[in-house]
């Protein structure tokens, strides 16, 4: 099992530390995410200043962008780091990208999604090939690249598609299309097992692929002190209170709660969501390693990490952002043991 980071929301200048960093502690790879950075301007100094690591979006969000402004910087970024960059694109929800990003919302945004893939991969054979660019379909038609605006072709142009999901739809997308799937952090093993992984496999076989092509990695909830107990009950609370993500709880039987926590949100009373995560919700949803510090807690994670998620993640980060200083041989010894 991969043990990947997840690099903090923060400024460039601190990339390059991070990534040496990183690269030291053994990570097999580190994501960014896009929520008060973009998303891409980091990993090229990734690329710079590591030499092994892999690295990637999870995720970009694919509604707020045109396929070929995606490719293009997946292309830049691959031949930058010698093939290193793995493309992780999501969907973000309605009122974000109409609200946030100013984008339209599709009526079909698996149908979206999927065309959005298929125009990215056009272009890059284009630029690798000299085959002709003609992509029509329904929300996006690519047909003219001059001489002028192509790039050309790179030493690695089998650029990963990784795409983001918490239902069925894009899990079955992500099995018949792409190289890889996030599991959102807001999940259980059961909803993984019984739901997820099936809905990737049917995807896989209506496109006569294997469920061994399909990398699926999931940033995963740990408590390692009654302080992140408590912050973790408020993620899976702000979580759980969209509808679009309500079927993990209806999954469980928890489908009361999950209607009350949007009531909440819906009025603002955001105080009040987390005391409607019980104990069982959190234990279910988050793995715990009870320790006397959190630097004996990380390195504890790992066999409850294992137990819980061998067969079911190929790749696996914390819902924790990586902090050079903050824990360094704990997490030594956690991706040391996940490797192993």
């Amino acid at each position: 099992m991969h043990l990947d980071a997840v690099f903090p929301p923060t400024f460039l200048s601190r990339i390059p530390a991070l990534a040496r960093s990183a690269e030291a502690t053994g990570f097999s790879a580190v994501w960014t995410t896009e929520t008060q950075h973009d998303p891409f301007l980091p990993l090229t100094l990734v690329a710079e200043h590591t030499t092994q690591l892999r690295f990637g979006t999870a995720v970009a969000i694919g509604f707020a962008r045109s396929p070929a402004t995606l490719a293009y910087t997946a292309w830049d970024l691959a031949a930058q780091s010698g093939g290193r960059f793995m493309l992780g694109l999501g969907t973000q929800v309605k009122a974000h990208v109409e609200r946030r990003f100013g984008m339209p919302w599709p009526e079909s945004p698996v149908g979206k999604l999927r065309e959005l893939i298929q125009a990215i991969r056009a272009l890059w054979t284009c630029w690798q090939t000299g085959e002709r660019l003609d992509f029509r379909g329904e929300h996006f038609k690519l047909t003219l690249m001059s001489p002028f605006f192509n790039p050309g072709p790179i030493a690695h142009p089998r650029i990963p598609i990784f795409i983001a999901g918490v239902n069925t739809g894009l899990a079955r997308l992500a099995g018949e299309v792409c190289d890889g799937f996030h599991v959102h952090p807001y999940h259980t093993p059961a909803y993984l097992r019984e739901v997820l992984r099936p809905a990737l496999e049917a995807g896989a076989a209506k496109a006569g692929r294997s469920l061994a092509e399909v990398q699926v990695t999931g940033a995963v909830f740990v408590m390692t002190s009654e302080k992140e107990r408590e912050f973790v009950r408020q993620q899976i609370a702000f979580y759980a209170s969209t509808p679009s993500y309500r079927p993990v709880m209806a999954h469980h039987g928890w489908e009361e709660a999950g209607e009350e926590l949007s009531t909440l949100a819906a009025r603002g009373q955001w105080e009040a969501m987390p005391t409607l995560i019980t104990d069982e919700m959190l234990d279910t949803i988050a793995v715990t390693a009870p320790a006397p510090t959190p630097l004996r807690g990380l390195a504890e994670l790992a066999t409850p990490l294992q137990e819980r998620y061998a067969g079911l993640l190929d790749r696996l980060m914390l819902y924790r952002p990586f902090a050079p200083g903050e824990d360094d041989e704990g997490w030594k010894v956690l991706t040391a043991r996940l490797r192993d």
